[in-house]
Parts: C-alpha cells; structure tokens; sequence
C-alpha cells in the first residue's frame, strides 16, 4: 500500500532525510523514572557512550527526552525538564555536531530553545499541541518536523481514557483535525504517531496494529514506538528487559503496514530489521 504514501523526504533544519526507505529513531531517556531504561543516562559518560552506540549502528535520529510518559508518571516542572535537556545538548553537540537530534518534550518554549541554541531538527510531541497552545505556531516559525501523537489525557490519567465508540475512527478523525491544524499553521513536515500504549488497552494497541495501513490514507509518514513496551510484555509474560524479540517482531509487523520511522530502544536490531523488510519489498 506505499502507492498511498506521497512524501518521501523530510527537510530537517536543511538536510533532507528520504524516507522512501523507514529511518530509525533511536531513545536516549533523561530521567530517572522511564520504565526501561530510566536512570540509565544521567551522566556525561553514559550519555555519550549511548548516543555513539546508536549512531554507530544506523540511528538517523536521536530522540532526547526529559519527561517519563509512562503510565502514571507526572510532569515534571519545565525548568527541570529544560535543565536536564542543556545539559545532554551541550555535551552531545560539542561530540557529535552533525547528528540530527529530535526533542521528545510538548512544551513549545521547550522546543524553541532547543531548535535554536542546540540545532534540533525535529520536535516530537505526546500531546499533538493539545497542552501548550503555542506548540503549532512554535514549530511552524522553526521549520522542523513534527510528530504528533494520539493520547486522550495525561501520562497519569490515560489509562482510565480507553473507551471509544469507534476506536480507529475516532483516531483518524483526531488526525484529521490535526492535519487541518498544522495546515493552517503552515508546518511544512507532519508525521503522525498513533500512540501505542497512551490511553489504550492491550487488546486495542494490537486492534491499532492490525489497522495500521488505514493510517496511510491520511497522506503523513507514520512513526510507531512500541519498544518494549507493556502491550509485549503483558501479553508475553516477561519483563522489559526480555522484550526486544517480541519488539522487532512488531516492528517488522508495523514496516508491512506502512511505518516509516521505528523509535526504539534497540537500534541495531531495528536496522536490521528495515534491511530484511527492504529486501522482502524487492522481490516481485
């Protein structure tokens, strides 16, 4: 079904990254709390070594968060968010100054000063604008990507937001909205994230799986972020941390259905990944 799919490039901060072929978004948490991986990197050391591994293995993008969206967790105030962002930003610049870096963060002061004193190529938001007003306006001056995700509620409420009349429809009518939305606004680069694991059940993140290929009518390159998440690890009966093969299976699984950007924890396994899906797609 790629016929559907029309944009295959995406302009960040002047570099244009093809997407005719799916990229990978490697994770590089900042907090204390993230359910895999936080407290993982919090130092200078750790940072760095993280971020040279996942360039090393094929990551095109580096998303740097500050702010666990785990189920449950609270925002953190902007102040702690923004000091534990400059911190890694300045340590990761000074080494690595070409990398294109995407901010995982929905507030839109946030994001402007990590675009224009850091470089930032890309800003991904949880929320798609709906808890900073300026978000819209924000990434429309900056020019960069911008991804949006579905959710209903917050982080600490989105568990008890899982009933829907019409579960895929009501997503896609959120994207439409959205889709208006940037439009008006005149941000140039939109990519949608339909949100597995934010205010949906498991039996609803696999409904989500399965019709993933309808979100390709809408036109925008899809990411998809299951990495390790509960919706593999519940059904599976592990941990996490013994989560990376039920990972790259739906990876594989979303690549079929039309994703374009995998963020993951995993990155050589999910470059892998791509170069199998890649040659599955050659074969007449």
């Amino acid at each position: 079904m790629d016929f559907l799919f029309h944009k295959k490039t995406l302009n960040c901060c002047g570099k244009l990254v093809d997407i005719s072929v799916p990229k990978v978004m490697g994770i590089l948490n900042l907090t204390p709390d993230s359910f895999f991986d936080g407290g993982k990197y919090l130092s200078e050391t750790e940072i760095l070594k993280q971020v040279s591994k996942m360039i090393s293995q094929g990551a095109t993008f580096i998303d740097i968060g500050a702010m666990s969206s785990r189920p449950g967790a609270e925002f953190v105030s902007q102040n702690e968010e923004l000091s534990r962002l400059e911190m890694a930003l300045k340590i990761i610049r000074k080494e690595f100054s070409e990398i294109l870096i995407s901010i995982d963060t929905f507030r839109s002061e946030i994001a402007k000063i990590c675009v224009e004193n850091f470089g930032a190529a890309l800003i991904n938001d949880i929320s798609a604008g709906q808890w900073d007003a300026k978000m819209f306006e924000t990434v429309a001056n900056l020019q960069v990507p911008y991804v949006a995700m579905h959710i209903k509620g917050t982080p600490s409420t989105m568990q008890q937001n899982v009933d829907y009349q019409d579960f895929i429809k009501e997503i896609i009518l959120y994207f439409a909205e959205i889709i208006e939305k940037s439009k008006l606004f005149g941000i140039n680069d939109l990519i949608l994230d339909v949100g597995f694991g934010f205010a949906k059940t498991l039996e609803q993140n696999y409904i989500l799986l399965k019709n993933l290929d309808r979100f390709q009518y809408l036109g925008f390159p899809l990411l998809v972020g299951v990495s390790r998440k509960s919706m593999i690890y519940k059904l599976l009966g592990v941990s996490p941390s013994e989560s990376l093969n039920g990972t790259t299976a739906i990876n594989l699984l979303s690549l079929l259905r039309g994703a374009k950007i995998l963020r993951v924890h995993d990155v050589k396994e999910a470059v892998e990944t791509i170069k199998i899906f890649e040659k599955y797609q050659q074969i007449e």
